[in-house]
């Protein structure tokens, strides 16, 4: 047995101090090398770290293959970057040469499998980080394929997985699309370290420290990075034992009490290091990192990012479409919404941005050229989270609270939207900028809170549509969310109504709810039904529950079982019901009709169907119904209820698949993608 030292206080001063920010012109900036030429037109003979990412290569601080390669840029090492490869060959690996540090490997901003498969497992028509929104230009499960094709490029050389899909999947973890418990990605990946949560200081202090002679054993007492141990290898003394893989497959129960476990050691301050035996081997999940400064989130956001992708692309790339000019002034969540992994990914503990950064950034963006003077979005993860911070970060030190805002907002949490209010003031005045837009979500309890804030919101920064995410109206279901009651969204909305007529203008709300949430039964789903019937609400875009590895309410999907109450939950687990939950959220389309009718006879509520004010459909299908219904029929008849990527390879061709010939795509119910 043996116990590694492991930091226990945040570091003093900014790890990332002395990085170069050298300001340079907009114009004269340039990306990092995609090729050899653009690498020996910048005099180098070799890179340091070769980045492998599942994403088009966009030079933008929303983007993370941009901001970790700007911060090992600055640090004085040479980065190449290898965007969406062919993964059936080793070729695009051995682009640069062999690398002299380390392959870093990322599957992209999203998990690959949620990039490719809708909720209900079809293979998604678009990606929104690829060229073009083109399908099929990254493998399923990427960071496997990514870094076995590492190690087959240059034997020897460490392979370092990062990004959401590795940090999420970094334990034994219920995989929805194989309907199965799978065991750590450092197994499957064999990959030397796993670096989770946001990864700029990680990636530094790996590269500094492999540069300085050490090995990848040496990293292991880092905080933020999970390794595998061998067989023969015994794991920290000190560390957490969890359930066993074996055992989480084995027993529901067990796996529920391991997700809570997990989630109980997220608190960078407190969090204990984890381990969890796979049969003789171990995974070792060391505690977070700890949050960064504002100082080194100003130096972040301050490299010379040409803001653009990648000269080599000609087709527009949807995901910077949307975000090119929005601007990033915070990072973390304190919500811990129960469905979603920016707090698992991100941390809850809020990092923001200096006014002056951003401020800088505005001005920065108001010079360019191309530039037509319209903020898209202030914000974050959540837009009205910045600077709020445990009044009391003795308790916050020992405080294993799973949100600071559920059931109740914590007394100790501070609210003050004022810092928040003088930065969107000074970001709308100034010159060059017309409209500075909110269009990240914000938190509705604390925003009632501040009526200056409600007010020069509704006043200057929504642009005719406030998206708002309540999510759902049934209690249970919103508990189970951790989200505020219903009546928390209703008060909302008629504050913003309030504000806005004050201010002479005519702006409306745009709810997004989620079907089929843990919880959510025919009975929940027909009430927000009536609900947004009674309030005139017709959500174009509704969300379908996806079990995202790690997420709490994944495991209340798989089990049954709320991890923290033991309490059995709810679940809509055949495609049927989670098909009749999505259609009444959007009960007054016609082609929805017949499965809403379907929904409201299985609860007993026919009392809904007819012409009645509260009713959701009419007692007779209308033309387009019926139509709908027949198109589907014949469908069947010939054998087209399969989805399949256009242009998909035919069985006898047996050939592989391929980013440049997208075939099928991944079977969930095949029995390949069980292996």
């Amino acid at each position: 047995m043996f116990q590694l030292p492991i930091l226990t206080e945040p570091l003093t001063g900014d790890p990332l101090a002395g990085l170069a920010v050298a300001p340079v012109p907009l114009a004269e900036r340039k990306a990092l090398p995609m090729s050899r030429r653009e690498m020996q037109e910048r005099g180098w003979d070799e890179v340091d770290i070769v980045f492998v990412t599942g994403d088009a290569y966009i030079d933008h601080p929303s983007f993370a293959m941009a901001i970790l390669g700007r911060v090992l840029e600055a640090a004085g090492f040479r980065v190449g970057i290898v965007s969406q490869p062919d993964w059936q060959r080793v070729d695009d690996w051995q682009r640069f040469g062999q690398p002299r540090l380390f392959y870093a490997i990322s599957a992209g901003n999203m998990d690959s499998m949620i990039n490719h498969y809708t909720a209900n497992k079809k293979v998604r028509n678009d990606d929104a980080y690829s060229p073009g929104g083109r399908i099929g230009m990254r493998p399923d499960r990427a960071t496997l394929a990514y870094c076995q094709r590492a190690r087959q490029a240059y034997k020897g050389v460490p392979v370092i997985a990062g990004g959401v899909e590795a940090s999420l999947r970094r334990l034994a973890h219920y995989d929805y699309w194989s309907d199965k418990v799978r065991r750590s990605i450092l197994l499957d990946a064999k990959a030397d370290l796993v670096v989770f949560g946001m990864g700029e200081e990680a990636i530094l202090e790996i590269a500094r420290r492999l540069e300085a002679g050490e090995s990848v054993k040496d990293l292991r007492e880092m905080r933020g990075i999970a390794y595998a141990l061998g067989a023969s290898e015994a794991p920290p003394e000190d560390a957490l034992t969890l359930p066993s893989y074996e055992e989480v497959v084995a027993d529901k129960p067990t796996f529920a009490e391991a997700t809570k476990m997990m989630h109980n050691e997220t608190n960078p301050y407190n969090a204990r290091r984890l381990v969890q035996y796979h049969d003789r081997q171990a995974i070792v999940c060391n505690p977070p990192r700890f949050p960064i400064s504002e100082v080194a989130m100003d130096r972040i956001y301050g490299f010379p990012y040409t803001r653009l992708p990648h000269p080599s692309y000609t087709d527009p790339i949807p995901a910077f479409d949307m975000i090119k000019d929005s601007v990033t002034i915070m990072r973390g969540c304190f919500g811990g919404c129960t469905f979603c992994s920016i707090t698992a990914h991100q941390g809850r503990v809020i990092q923001s941005r200096s006014h002056d950064s951003i401020v800088g950034e505005i001005n920065e963006m108001a010079a360019d050229p191309n530039f037509k003077g319209t903020i898209s979005d202030i914000g974050g993860p959540t837009a009205n989270m910045y600077q709020m911070t445990c009044t009391r970060p003795e308790v916050e030190a020992v405080c294993r609270r799973q949100s600071c805002v559920h059931p109740t907002i914590c007394k100790l949490l501070g609210t003050d939207h004022g810092p928040l209010v003088q930065l969107m003031k000074d970001a709308r005045e100034t010159p060059g900028i017309k409209k500075v837009l909110v269009a990240s979500g914000i938190r509705m309890d604390l925003a009632r809170r501040s009526p200056e804030y409600m007010r020069d919101l509704t006043r200057y920064h929504v642009g005719g549509l406030l998206k708002v995410a309540p999510e759902h109206t049934d209690p249970n279901v919103l508990d189970l969310m951790r989200k505020p009651s219903g009546d928390d969204f209703e008060e909302f909305t008629e504050e913003f109504k309030k504000e806005s007529k004050k201010a002479g203008k005519k702006q409306h709300i745009v709810p997004y709810f989620i079907s089929s949430h843990p919880g959510s039964d025919l009975a929940a789903m027909i009430h927000l039904a009536v609900f947004l019937k009674q309030n005139g609400y017709q959500p174009d875009q509704v969300q379908d529950f996806i079990p995202a590895p790690m997420d709490v309410a994944s495991a209340m999907y798989y089990t049954g079982i709320d991890p923290f109450t033991k309490k059995p939950v709810y679940i809509a687990k055949h495609l049927r019901d989670r098909k009749l939950q999505r259609a009444l959220l959007q009960f007054f389309k016609p082609e929805n009709y017949f499965e809403v009718r379907k929904a409201l006879e299985q609860a007993k509520r026919t009392d809904l169907i007819g012409t009645g004010c509260d009713c959701l459909i009419p007692a007779q299908p209308p033309k387009e119904a019926i139509t709908k219904r027949r198109k589907d029929a014949n469908k069947r008849f010939r054998g087209e209820y399969v989805h399949t990527i256009p242009g998909g390879q035919k069985k006898k061709e047996k050939k592989k698949q391929s980013r440049h010939e997208p075939g099928p795509g991944y079977r969930p119910d095949s029995k390949k993608s069980q292996n």
